[in-house]
């Protein structure tokens, strides 16, 4: 699946220079505040000018080679090339993807923790929107600093209902866990692996909790607890905020934004 935006040429700027695009983005984003664990802003540094920016989850190969047979000047991802504890040495699959972005002469942008807390293009605000879920409020703290948001279903929804809702908004049907109301009011979604986080949705007495993954113990806890736990994917809950910031920069400085799909059920 791709989407495509794209001013009218009238209006089209011949490109937008890297350093402007990426203090934009640093700004916008709140980069620099919070840990994280991996670098956040630009990872690879390619042509000067920005006039097509693909955006998409996750960096890989297949990514960098869509985006450089799609024209490309930079690719924006959820999740860079570069991680805490990772073997610093470009060998192997590091250096393929590396290569593939120097040769191409494309740039790699990446925002992790900060796309996933924004409060108007993030995973989360945007994804609980679209469950037409309101009164978002910060949720699930991360050495301070929220991750997600939680906010309220009026009128209530039934279970079957929210997972409707999550097949329709992610793309794929969630799995589903626990021992919840049949009435649902009280929801959190922190996209990703943030399975850990059920504590806090428990604490807060939530009738639901939304994330990407589950782990063997879940189930016990949120049947124990009462809570519907969602498990929707990790890959499908991080898909809105990312496209949905390329569209915002398509937006604002009239480049050209395509997110490119690469599927991943996990």
């Amino acid at each position: 699946m791709r989407q495509t935006v794209a001013m009218d040429e009238t209006t089209k700027s011949p490109g937008l220079p890297l350093p402007e695009l990426v203090t934009y983005l640093d700004d916008l984003l709140d980069a620099r505040s919070g840990s994280d664990y991996c670098p956040n802003g630009l990872q690879v540094e390619g042509r000067p000018e920005v006039g097509k920016i693909v955006t998409g989850v996750s960096a890989c190969l297949e990514l960098f080679e869509r985006a450089a047979a799609a024209g490309a000047d930079a690719v924006l991802v959820h999740h860079g090339l570069f991680w805490s504890g990772d073997d610093r040495a470009l060998t192997g699959v590091r250096h393929r993807r590396v290569k593939a972005l120097i040769d191409s002469g494309m740039s790699l942008l990446a925002y992790h923790l900060p796309l996933d807390r924004h409060a108007e293009l993030g995973n989360n605000a945007v994804g609980l929107r679209r469950l037409e879920v309101s009164a978002l409020q910060p949720f699930g703290d991360l050495e301070g600093q929220p991750v997600g948001f939680s906010g309220r279903f009026a009128p209530p929804v039934a279970p079957d209902e929210l997972v409707r809702r999550c097949t329709e908004v992610f793309g794929q049907a969630p799995q589903i866990f626990g021992n919840g109301p049949d009435s649902i009011t009280g929801v959190a979604l922190v996209s990703g692996a943030a399975e850990k986080l059920l504590y806090d949705a428990i604490d807060l007495g939530l009738d639901a909790f939304l994330t990407g993954e589950v782990s063997e113990w879940v189930p016990n806890l949120a049947r124990e607890a009462g809570v519907h736990f969602l498990a929707a994917g990790h890959y499908a809950t991080e898909r809105l905020g990312v496209e949905r910031l390329g569209e915002h920069l398509a937006e604002r400085f009239g480049i050209e934004a395509e997110f490119v799909d690469v599927p991943n059920p996990v």
